[in-house]
């Protein structure tokens, strides 16, 4: 018996293996392929400081082959940035072809370091583009193979939690209108007023937690007027995931503790979200806590209760969430576009929501 499709739109693989270059230290990515592959990911990756150029495939190269254009590319790429590193991205249209995307580099012999890494669009997951951006920056030297293998295991484990409990549980979402944060940000501020605990969980996916960790900054301003207690708890481990993802962790930690915002519980790193689920929710049950607020990840914890308030930057994981009848759950859709090249944390709406109460009360 065939398993269900799931037909609304994934993400892509392609756009998978430019993020984690990025995470990388890449300087430039090359997209061998059309001049609009990938184009709404290619731009804001440019604001997070990594160049992205394309070989812009024409017609005719579809037919002669593309192994021409890319060589001007690379030779460009020398002339203009001067980069270390160099990755090469394959796309669909030059798989299809089958060019030869090594040996354009060879010919190109433009030096400094330049890899490829064979992808498309057709994977069956988004992270095999990442897994193969991976397995090509260990074997370039841009990463330890240790570390390499460790990211293999994390993607891997994130595509079978999405297959469990995310979006590609489901044959199709349709992408849910956020309900207003007014009604939780309520709850949130009422039961600090009553001396309530309330646990705020982050489980971010990487840059992701630029914006979610300011619900910890309002929710500790709120605490600090009105009483109550808190527990906060986020996975930051500084010392775990690639370079850019590390001083993710750097740039909120010290944000934080300039605000004396404290994290009482570190678990795993920025890149662990598939996987720290279950030590988390071990945490947050010894803590008891009246109220609890996730956000991220939501679904990596697997004792979600209905009346728990989620916090999600996608909408269809919001809808998933609200047909579960976590009836609690908020979007904060735009978020990824918002943290872009973010090096310090960015307003959450339901952070401001919180304040807003808060000051009136």
């Amino acid at each position: 018996m065939s398993v269900p499709a799931v037909i609304h739109p994934r993400p892509n693989p392609i756009v998978a293996a430019m993020y984690t270059l990025r995470d990388m230290d890449v300087d430039v990515i090359v997209l061998h392929g059309p001049a609009g592959c990938s184009f709404m990911a290619s731009r804001p990756l440019e604001n997070a400081g990594v160049r992205v150029v394309t070989s812009a495939l024409k017609e005719d190269d579809l037919i002669f082959g593309g192994s021409e254009p890319l060589i001007r590319t690379l030779k460009e790429v020398r002339a203009k940035f001067d980069p270390k590193t160099v990755a090469v991205v394959g796309t669909c249209a030059s798989s299809i072809i089958g060019d030869d995307i090594a040996a354009s580099i060879r010919r190109a012999g433009i030096g400094g370091t330049v890899f490829a890494v064979d992808c498309h669009g057709c994977l069956p997951a988004n992270t095999e583009g990442a897994i193969r951006a991976l397995k090509a920056g260990a074997a370039a030297g841009i990463i330890p193979q240790a570390e390499c293998d460790r990211q293999t295991a994390l993607l891997k484990a994130a595509t079978e939690l999405e297959k469990r409990r995310g979006m590609a549980a489901r044959t199709y979402l349709s992408p849910a209108v956020s309900p207003t944060k007014l009604h939780v940000c309520r709850e949130i501020a009422q039961a600090l007023k009553d001396g309530k605990k309330v646990a705020v969980v982050m489980n971010a996916k990487k840059e992701l937690a630029y914006r979610f960790a300011d619900m910890f900054v309002a929710v500790e301003e709120a605490r600090r007027k009105l009483g109550g207690s808190t527990f906060f708890m986020a996975n930051m481990d500084r010392n775990l995931g690639l370079p850019r993802i590390r001083r993710y962790c750097d740039n909120i930690l010290a944000e934080l503790d300039s605000d004396g915002v404290k994290i009482d519980r570190i678990v795993g790193g920025l890149d662990e979200y598939a996987v720290v689920g279950d030590r988390m929710q071990a945490e947050l049950d010894a803590q008891k806590p009246d109220l609890t607020v996730v956000l991220g990840i939501c679904h990596a914890l697997p004792g979600l209760k209905k009346e728990d308030i989620l916090i999600t930057d996608q909408p269809r994981e919001l809808a998933n969430y609200l047909n579960q009848n976590f009836l609690q759950a908020v979007g904060e859709v735009s978020s990824h576009n918002m943290v872009m090249g973010a090096t310090g944390i960015v307003h959450l709406e339901t952070a401001d929501t919180l304040r807003e109460i808060v000051r009136e009360m």
